[in-house]
């Protein structure tokens, strides 16, 4: 058991800050990677996740990606640090919780592309101006700051 559900066991469905990562993976044609999730089901985002106990925001980004994608990152540039109102979410079960994601982008990955059946439902490489329409609106903030670096 995680982090995050020993801490629902002690304070059920309170509204909590946590922390967590996200990569863009950009490919040698200026695409980016997205996942299609099954939670929730069928919106497109970034790869990445939540934080457990003493991981750096870096491990945490690698250890998702490689959880979610297979691939292995190598060098992360920090894109930037997102937080407030429009990041709060909400779980079927009646969960909350404010998001703080430290975003990165990497295009030095080795492995290929493949599903993890608990998390995802596909993955594509999409132009980051042709972003699927049901893309979070969250990770579309992040894309936005990313295509300013272009």
């Amino acid at each position: 058991m995680g982090y995050i559900e020993d801490l629902r066991k002690l304070i059920g469905n309170k509204c909590i800050i946590l922390n967590g990562s996200g990569v863009i993976i950009k490919n040698k044609d200026g695409f980016i990677l997205m996942q299609q999730r099954k939670y929730p089901y069928g919106r497109w985002g970034l790869p990445g996740g939540l934080m457990e106990l003493g991981e750096s925001a870096e491990d945490t980004a690698r250890r998702e990606v490689f959880e979610e994608t297979g691939l292995t990152i190598g060098k992360l540039t920090l894109l930037g640090v997102y937080s407030g109102e429009e990041y709060l979410c909400h779980a079927e079960n009646g969960d909350e919780w404010y998001v703080v994601t430290i975003a990165y982008i990497t295009d030095d990955y080795e492995g290929t592309v493949k599903v993890n059946d608990h998390e995802s439902i596909k993955f594509e490489w999409f132009d980051p101006n042709k972003l699927p329409d049901d893309t979070a609106k969250t990770h579309r903030y992040i894309i936005s700051d990313y295509l300013k670096t272009l």
